[in-house]
């Protein structure tokens, strides 16, 4: 077979709901040894098989419509709930400092040890949970996280309080890794990504309402009280998911650490995590330096910071619902979409920001181009490695916090190095170019995937059978 054709010859790739060959024809030789007792398949039975095997839709009767949507909405309040822990902070900053006598920036110390926790707890939590049924690991894993916010509101001293950041940011990437399968698990075809979209719904809507009202919350009565309100959210989202999320029949358990590591010998793993940490890292660069900007490029009052964060907020809640439309229609088209609008977006706010009705408007669009990676990134994980897609799902998680911490740090570099308040704007344009070359690298990488499948297919069915 000659070489593949060129990506706008054949559209097919950018329209499929999922941008991978059946892994079973990628390589049938391993499909076999698997069957050693069944009959030789036929040809065309590797992609039965796959679809038997991968597709929820295929392999368990769906939901019906209403339960779905109150599975979907059990697992976002999860994601609501981690949200609001996770950013409240942030605002709280210097009541948390005042109240335990320490300095700003060893406050700042609790935001790098919450992110820490996640980095280090999304692989490890899911590695070390394989045996255990993905319903229940969820109610486990959004216990766990009260616990840690419960310790944060009672902390006696600043070393305690970190030590509560660090485990509540522990269960973080494995929570949003197992409700993201489950959800794309208990849903019919064509609708695996909105559900995951629902659920990272609850990550945006924390910031655009959770974050504010609690840091309100815990200027005007303390900063403890606003941890005692996520304890009380994850405390009802224990009972939601243990009384309405079922098990699916193919949870994406695979039993053993060996089987979950399988998901990083995957290249396809490797160039969705990049994408993560560096073209995400894009949209950071600007939302770490929105209290500076807002008043030192916009020449608005410092108390239009939190309206720009509403603003931001919104932006984001839409671009998650988008996403999670167009990621069902394609998955790299969408991915594509969102690099190359947030290299876009963030240039042109970096050439009308000193305009401020201008730059509110850029930063909005800014955000909706941003959330378009979510969903999508998620799904491509999944599916990058259908035969363990835990650890994949998981470590989309900790990816975006090193692209959260590579954006911030970037920013900051350029700050300090005297280009001004824009500069961190034209660094994110550099790294969504960046994520845009890897994605490209990823895609060709999956032609050949597809071309090699279509080789091994039709040499399967040249094969002479012995009589």
């Amino acid at each position: 077979m000659g070489r593949p054709p060129p990506p706008w010859a054949d559209p097919s790739p950018l329209l499929a709901s999922s941008p991978w060959p059946p892994i079973d024809s990628i390589h049938p030789h391993r499909f076999q040894r698997r069957q050693r007792s069944s009959p030789r398949p036929r040809a065309g039975a590797f992609v039965t098989s796959h679809s038997s095997s991968t597709s929820r839709s295929s392999s368990t009767a769906p939901l019906s419509p209403g339960r779905l949507r109150l599975v979907i909405l059990a697992l976002s309040l999860g994601a609501f709930a981690i949200g609001t822990t996770e950013f409240a902070s942030m605002g709280l900053l210097p009541q948390i400092a005042r109240d335990l006598a320490v300095s700003i920036p060893q406050a700042g110390m609790l935001i790098t040890l919450y992110a820490l926790g996640v980095v280090i707890g999304a692989p490890l939590v899911t590695i070390a949970a394989v045996r255990i049924p993905r319903a229940r690991l969820l109610v486990l894993l959004i216990a766990l996280i009260g616990l840690g916010n419960l310790l944060s509101a009672i902390a006696p001293d600043f070393t305690v309080l970190a030590a509560a950041r660090f485990l509540a940011g522990l269960p973080h990437g494995a929570y949003f890794g197992v409700a993201s399968l489950v959800a794309a698990r208990l849903s019919p075809a064509g609708r695996r990504a909105r559900s995951v979209s629902l659920v990272m719904l609850g990550l945006t809507i924390a910031t655009m309402l959770g974050v504010p009202a609690s840091t309100a919350l815990g200027q005007s009565v303390g900063w403890r009280s606003a941890y005692v309100i996520v304890v009380v959210i994850t405390a009802a989202t224990t009972l939601t998911i243990w009384r309405l999320v079922p098990e699916p029949e193919h949870s994406g358990a695979t039993g053993s650490i060996r089987g979950e590591l399988r998901a990083l010998r995957r290249i396809q793993v490797w160039f969705a995590l990049g994408i993560g940490s560096i073209g995400f890292g894009g949209m950071f660069a600007v939302y770490s330096y929105i209290g500076e900007i807002v008043p030192g490029v916009l020449g608005l009052d410092e108390t239009a910071v939190p309206l720009a964060l509403f603003i931001f907020g919104v932006g984001m809640t839409v671009g998650n619902i988008v996403a999670g439309r167009l990621a069902d229609r394609s998955i790299y088209g969408t991915i594509f979409l969102g690099l190359l609008g947030m290299a876009l977006t963030l240039g042109v706010f970096a050439l009308v920001a000193h305009q401020a009705i201008a730059g509110m408007v850029m930063l909005f669009i800014v955000a909706v181009a941003s959330q378009l990676l979510g969903p999508s990134l998620q799904l491509f994980l999944m599916d990058a490695s259908p035969d363990a897609p835990s650890l994949a799902a998981a470590l989309h998680h900790s990816a975006l916090n090193i692209g959260n911490s590579l954006g911030a740090a970037l920013g900051a570099a350029v700050l300090a190095a005297g280009f001004g308040l824009l500069a961190p704007a034209w660094t994110g344009v550099v790294l969504a170019l960046l994520g845009l070359g890897i994605a490209s690298c990823s895609y060709l990488t999956h032609r050949r995937q597809q071309a090699r499948a279509e080789v091994a297919a039709q040499a399967a069915t040249e094969v002479p059978v012995a009589c």
